[in-house]
Formats: structure tokens, sequence, C-alpha cells
């Protein structure tokens, strides 16, 4: 039994904030923005909009392009950083949303940028071990409000929007592997430490990250993630026709492609026009993909993503 993508669905909020817009509050410039990640624009969530309402929409996208009635699905995960609130998970209030009423499971996956393919995974096992049969995979982040907007080595890169996979239980192969890992010792590289104590904020809820360091750590375990799976499944990357990395940076994406031997031509990239969206990179990518028609059957498709944790992991699927 094997998990199978059949549907993706995206969305971005309306507005979109460019470098340009950004020189007029930030000290900053587009040209240093665009050496630095590649990053052109990116989509600021309007202040009613909340992450159950980005992830809806493209849920919505998602199962229209499946082709099924949102009650088949019996699974629902939602990847974020910046769910709607404390609790219920994000998860149950889109399952509500989407008029799901058959008490299928639901639950958040706190992974950060890691979180989409942490999701993938785990909706795979569920599917194989008989536990669902039809699975919602949501990414999705409302970032603008945890950055700090006078801090531009951060308040640059990120952005907001939504990616949504329907996965379904299948003969055919669809998900063929996956790996996950977390290494919490580094976690002070990448945070945002803020937490509630009797009603305020405690410390600071605001991203911070060590730039450089958070480099070089993301070059060397998406690189070493992708192979450990490749050789698990007896493939080399000439073997991968796309591969779907976290959009963070466009320079980490050309460095990783590099070590894994892939052309440019075989990456998906989509950080130009959405910065990086954290749970939320990947998902948009892959549809933005499919609806384009790069994506065809029979190809071999693999994701992989780092994120604050540390947390990192690939899948690798056949379409």
């Amino acid at each position: 039994m094997y998990s199978k993508i059949i549907g993706t669905g995206s969305y971005l909020p309306a507005k979109a904030l460019t470098n340009f817009d950004l020189e007029k509050f930030v000290d900053t410039s587009h040209d240093w923005i665009v050496s630095r990640s590649g990053i052109v624009e990116r989509h600021i969530a309007a202040d009613n909009e909340l992450t159950s309402d980005l992830a809806l929409q493209a849920s919505l996208q998602a199962i229209k392009a499946a082709g099924i009635s949102a009650d088949q699905i019996d699974l629902v995960i939602v990847a974020t950083t910046t769910p709607d609130q404390i609790f219920p998970s994000t998860a149950c209030i889109l399952q509500d949303k989407l008029g799901i009423r058959n008490q299928g499971a639901a639950f958040d996956m706190q992974a950060v940028c890691g979180g989409f393919v942490y999701a993938m995974n785990t909706a795979d096992l569920y599917i194989r071990s008989g536990q669902a049969k039809t699975a919602l995979v949501v990414g999705a982040e409302v970032l603008s409000r945890i950055l700090d907007w006078n801090d531009r080595t951060t308040c640059v890169l990120f952005g907001d929007g939504a990616g949504a996979v329907v996965l379904q239980a299948s003969e055919s192969p669809g998900i063929i592997a996956g790996k996950l890992h977390a290494d919490g010792s580094h976690r002070d590289m990448l945070k945002a430490e803020g937490s509630i104590n009797n009603g305020l904020v405690q410390g600071d809820p605001f991203i911070k990250m060590e730039g450089p360091a958070v480099f070089k750590f993301a070059v060397k375990v998406l690189s070493s993630v992708v192979e450990e799976v490749l050789e698990a499944n007896q493939m080399q990357g000439s073997d991968i026709d796309w591969l779907i990395p976290h959009q963070a940076n466009i320079r980490i994406m050309e460095a990783t492609a590099k070590k894994l031997g892939l052309s440019m031509d075989n990456v998906i990239v989509t950080v130009a026009t959405h910065g990086n969206t954290s749970a939320a990179s990947i998902p948009l990518a892959l549809d933005t993909a499919v609806r384009d028609g790069r994506i065809k059957a029979g190809q071999n498709i693999l994701m992989e993503a780092v994120g604050g944790g540390f947390t990192w992991g690939a899948v690798l699927i056949r379409w």
C-alpha cells in the first residue's frame, strides 16, 4: 500500500510586499536582498486573515483537484509555526471550516520550516498502516506576525502563504520513502523564544537567526538526508526529475543542487516571489509546478527541508 498525491492547492495573500517597499522603512536595498537570498517580493496576510483561513483556501483547491468530497478526508495534518491560537489546533479549526464531520484525526505538526516533510512522512505512515485512507496535509504560515520589522537580517526573508496536498491510499507507487531527523543542540541558531505566562508574552517573540551558521548547517544536512534516501532506494541524483527544496534562500538551493550533481533546471524555485514561507514553501512550490505542467506522471520528485530545532528531512515520490 502506498500514499499517492491526488490533488494539490495553494494560496497567497493578496498583498505583495516588494523589496522596494521594504526600502522605505527598513535599512536595506533591493540589490542587497536579491544578492543574498534571491527574494524579490513576499506576500503578507491581511489583518483579518488567520493561518486557518490561508489553509482553507489552499485545501479547497487541493480537494477540488483531487475530485473528492471533503468528508472523505479522515486525517488532517497542518504543519505550522503560527497557529490561530494556543489551542485547539489549527487542524481542528480547518477540519470544521471544511465541514468534515466524520470524526477523523486532526492535529498540528510543529517542525518550523521542516514541518511539511514531517507532516507528509506522518500521513504516509498513517495510510500505510491502514489508520487512514485519505489525508489532507497542509503547510500554512503567517510568519509576518512574528517578524521584527526593524531587523533587516530576518524581516526581508519571510512571507505568508499556504499549500496543501490530498494523499490517498493506492496500490501504485506514490510516496516511496521518507526520512526525518532532528538535533536540538543547535536550537539557538534559529529561534523565536517568546512564551506566554499569566497572559503576558515572556521573552522575545520574534524570529532570530544566525544567518551564516544556518546556511552552513542547512547545506550539510540537506545534501546528507537526500543521499540517505536515495541510497536506501538504490537511486542516484540523476534519477531525480525534480528537486523541490524548502524555499529559504536561492544560495542554499544552488549549493545543495551542486552537491547532488543536479542542474538548477531540475529544481523547482519559487523563492523570488514567495520568500521563505516556512512549512508552506514546499507545497506552494509543488502546486506551482503541477499547475504549470512541469511535473508529469511517472517522474521522481524529491522534497527536502530544514527548519529550526533543528529539524530536517526528505520525501521521495513517484508522481
